[in-house]
């Protein structure tokens, strides 16, 4: 769905005298990133094309009647959790893998930057890109009639915040463990998976039996189960956000554990 270019590697320290301060640098190195990441067509159509058109078709079907009175109203949360998706995992495990491959992740990690200041100046990028998709999708859903539980935005804020963190996290383990053809084919196929029978466009209701058991687990269903709590009802859906934080801890843990930096 998506590829990468050779990433040029930005100027992260002074010529002379003292480096700048971690955060400084951090955020820098953030900046780059995301006007990598917008600027990049393949990456700009991954991160907001598909969930528009996501959202103009589920307004369109009636996949979603019965979720709330108003179609848009129930498509809004699946699309957002989508968005989130798209950017902290599947563009940011793209342009890591071909980062690492072509020695880029190595080299920064070198530099004042250092492997810290990398790691969370591509999580501040993510944070960017992530309000830059909210506004252009929520602009969109509102001029389609959208009007969030007001109750529910401080929740659906929180389980935004838990989903980068356990997305973004999955997306460097594979991005460090894998070849970059192998991260962009995996990667490319687990959105579209999560997608379709993940619990993120359509709710975990829609499903029975085993399907609905195994599903209630992926933080893609916790993701979107929770946005549709809090945007819908205006509440805190606890399990679902107790779920998604656990993918976050176990993303973290086997990230840091399991990633080459070459």
């Amino acid at each position: 769905m998506t590829s990468h270019s050779p990433t040029t590697i930005p100027v992260t320290s002074r010529p002379a005298g003292r480096p700048r301060s971690l955060p400084v640098r951090a955020f820098r190195q953030a900046g780059y990133e995301a006007k990598t990441i917008l600027g990049n067509g393949e990456q700009l159509l991954l991160a907001l094309v598909l969930p528009v058109l996501a959202l103009v078709a589920l307004t369109w079907l009636d996949v979603l009647d019965g979720v709330a009175p108003r179609r848009i109203d129930a498509a809004t949360p699946g699309v957002l959790a989508l968005a989130l998706v798209s950017v902290a995992f599947t563009g940011q495990a793209i342009q890591t893998g071909f980062d690492r491959q072509y020695g880029v992740l190595r080299s920064l990690s070198t530099t004042p930057l250092g492997r810290g200041g990398l790691i969370l100046g591509k999580t501040i990028a993510v944070f960017a890109v992530l309000v830059v998709q909210l506004l252009v999708l929520g602009v969109i859903a509102a001029c389609m009639g959208w009007r969030p539980e007001p109750n529910g935005i401080l929740p659906a804020l929180i389980a935004l915040v838990f989903g980068v963190a356990a997305f973004a996290s999955l997306g460097l383990l594979i991005a460090g463990t894998m070849r970059p053809q192998a991260t962009l084919a995996v990667t490319n196929l687990l959105w579209a998976l999560l997608a379709g029978v993940g619990g993120i466009l359509l709710p975990v209701s829609r499903l029975d039996g085993l399907a609905h058991s195994i599903v209630t687990l992926l933080p893609s269903s916790a993701l979107a189960e929770t946005l549709r709590a809090a945007l819908l009802h205006g509440r805190f859906d606890l399990p679902s956000i107790l779920v998604l934080a656990i993918w976050a801890v176990i993303g973290s843990a086997a990230a840091i554990r399991w990633f080459r930096w070459d």
